[in-house]
């Protein structure tokens, strides 16, 4: 029977990256399953894939994607939302990595009018975001950037969470979807999204899936031999920074990199 999702609003975590091709996915699930169950929303899922949408935000001059470009810093701000049809509650994130490692900062914010958060603050919510200090982060954040919505993601999500670890956690993320949205929305416009998990977004045909193994300060030796039994080279990817160079020209990323309308 599916457990009601529980995910920490504060995550100091490893994160490990591997390309894989489709025909892995089965064999290593099956290996996780023993130290591992479906997290919540893969277990009510009919193909045991949900649908995550997350709006990233950056500076007019792109200075979180630039931060990662040339690898001065590595932060991200996103609102995260799942479902093909979104509705409350939304998650605020703030995403900090340093070398393999990652601090996360989640703040739940439980309104459909989420956007007037940023829109017309004044205006009397049900909702006090002052309560919520990882939400309140967020915002403070939002306006010493002068950071707005760049550009929408969309990808499919299988997921496990360690029954044997205080926290270890592996995903498959596939179907990776994006179109660059400026307005303070998460719902997913279908004809607009352009598919980015191609050749020249992986570098290498068929290794399209995105395996994830994450874990607090110390990996776990299942871990460990599921890297060596099925022989995982690591990579670097960015959902955010391959989304925006799949929508910029190169023109459009060369004046983001030269930040021509600002210093910051």
């Amino acid at each position: 029977m599916a457990v009601g999702p529980v995910s920490p609003l504060v995550l100091e975590r490893y994160e490990l990256k591997y390309l894989i091709p489709l025909s892995m996915v089965e064999p290593i699930s099956r290996y996780v399953e023993m130290f591992c169950t479906m997290d919540y929303y893969s277990q009510i899922s009919h193909d045991y894939y949900y649908t995550i949408n997350s709006l990233y935000f950056d500076t007019p001059t792109g200075y979180f994607f630039r931060s990662k470009v040339d690898k001065t810093g590595r932060i991200s701000m996103r609102v995260r939302s799942y479902g093909e049809g979104p509705k409350a509650p939304y998650f605020f994130e703030i995403k900090e990595k340093t070398g393999d490692f990652c601090k996360k900062r989640r703040g739940l914010v439980p309104i459909e009018s989420w956007s007037q958060l940023f829109t017309d603050p004044d205006i009397p919510q049900t909702f006090d975001p002052s309560k919520s200090p990882h939400v309140a982060s967020f915002l403070a954040l939002a306006h010493t950037f002068g950071s707005v919505p760049t550009i929408l993601t969309q990808y499919r999500r299988k997921a496990y969470l360690s029954t044997v670890d205080d926290y270890a956690r592996v995903t498959f993320d596939r179907g990776l979807r994006c179109y660059p949205e400026t307005r303070y929305n998460v719902y997913p416009d279908d004809q607009a999204m352009i598919n980015y998990d191609h050749p020249t977004t992986f570098e290498d045909p068929g290794m399209n899936i995105i395996l994830e193994l994450k874990c607090e300060r110390k990996i776990p030796v299942w871990m460990v031999d599921l890297i060596r039994r099925f022989n995982l080279t690591r990579g670097a990817f960015s959902k955010f920074e391959s989304a925006m160079m799949d929508n910029y020209s190169k023109d459009d990323l060369s004046q983001f990199a030269y930040g021509r309308m600002s210093n910051i």
